[in-house]
C-alpha cells in the first residue's frame, strides 16, 4: 500500500510517499515560508514527478502533534481534504514518535524534543536497540529539570533529536552525558511520519478523515488567558 505522509508540525514542512518500508520520494522545505503556501504545492509536485495519482494511494498520514498550533491545523486540514476527496483512511501520527524514526544509527535512548516555550519542552523517550524501537514514556510537556532527572535514571547513552534538541543539549550537557544528532537528521520530517504510519496500518490503526484530531498536549495561550480571566472573575 502506498502511503502519503505530511508534516507541518514546526518551521519545516515536508511530504513523503512510501510503500512497503521504502521511501519513494520525499520533499523537505525549511525556508521560513508559511505552510499554507508550501504544503499543498509540495504534495502536488511530488505526486506529479512520481507519476502517482491520488487513486493510487491507500492511506494519508499526518503529524498530529504536539507542535505549532497553526502548523498542525494546516497539516490536518490538508490531510482531511485529500482523504475525504478520495475516500481514504488516515493515520494521525505522534510528532514525537515520528522523530524516533530519524536515521540515528546508535543504540541508546532517543530523546525527542520540541521547544514548548514557558521553560518546557514537548518530549517522549524511546529506546533503540538495533531495529527495535520501544517507547519509554508517553508524549508530554515537561520542564527541562524534570527531563534531566528522568534521563539520569536511564544510565544509557542519550541522543537528542527534534527542533528542541539544541535547547535541551545546552541545558543538559553540564548535568548528564548527552549527544545531539547532526542537523541533517535532527529535525522531524515526513519520512518519520511515514515509518510510523506503516506500522499503524499493519495494526489496523487507521481512522476516517473526519476523526483526525490534533494533540496539542496543552492549551493555547489564548485559551490559557481566557481561563485565567474566568478564574479571576469567579
Amino acid at each position: 500500500m502506498k502511503i502519503l505522509a505530511l508534516d507541518s508540525s514546526a518551521k519545516a514542512a515536508s511530504v513523503a510517499l512510501g510503500e512497503n518500508g521504502n521511501i519513494i520520494a520525499e520533499y523537505f522545505q525549511n525556508c521560513g515560508l508559511t505552510h499554507s503556501r508550501t504544503l499543498m504545492p509540495m504534495v502536488s509536485n511530488l505526486l506529479a514527478n512520481c507519476e502517482i495519482k491520488i487513486s493510487d494511494i491507500g492511506c494519508i498520514a499526518v503529524s498530529a502533534g504536539p507542535g505549532s498550533f497553526t502548523g498542525l491545523r494546516i497539516g490536518m486540514a490538508a490531510a482531511k481534504g485529500i482523504a475525504m476527496g478520495a475516500n481514504l483512511p488516515c493515520c494521525g501520527v505522534s510528532t514525537l514518535e515520528s522523530m524516533s524514526r530519524l536515521p540515528v544509527t546508535e543504540n541508546g535512548i532517543v530523546c525527542c524534543t520540541m521547544d514548548a516555550r514557558r521553560d518546557q519542552v514537548y518530549n517522549a523517550l524511546f529506546e533503540v536497540s538495533g531495529n527495535n524501537i520501544t517507547r519509554i514514556c508517553p508524549d508530554r510537556a515537561v520542564s527541562l529539570s524534570q527531563l534531566a532527572d528522568d534521563l539520569a535514571k536511564t544510565e544509557k547513552k542519550t541522543i537528542l533529536v527534534g527542533d528542541g534538541a539544541e535547547l535541551c543539549y545546552n541545558y543538559l550537557k553540564n548535568i548528564i552525558p548527552v549527544c545531539i544528532a547532526p542537523p541533517s537528521i535532527r529535525i522531524q520530517r515526513a519520512s518519520g511520519v511515514l515509518a510510523v504510519a506503516e506500522e499503524m496500518v499493519k495494526r489496523g490503526d487507521t481512522v476516517p478523515p473526519q476523526f483526525l484530531s490534533p494533540n496539542y498536549l496543552r492549551l493555547s495561550q489564548a485559551e490559557r488567558e481566557r481561563l485565567k480571566k474566568l478564574n479571576k472573575n469567579n
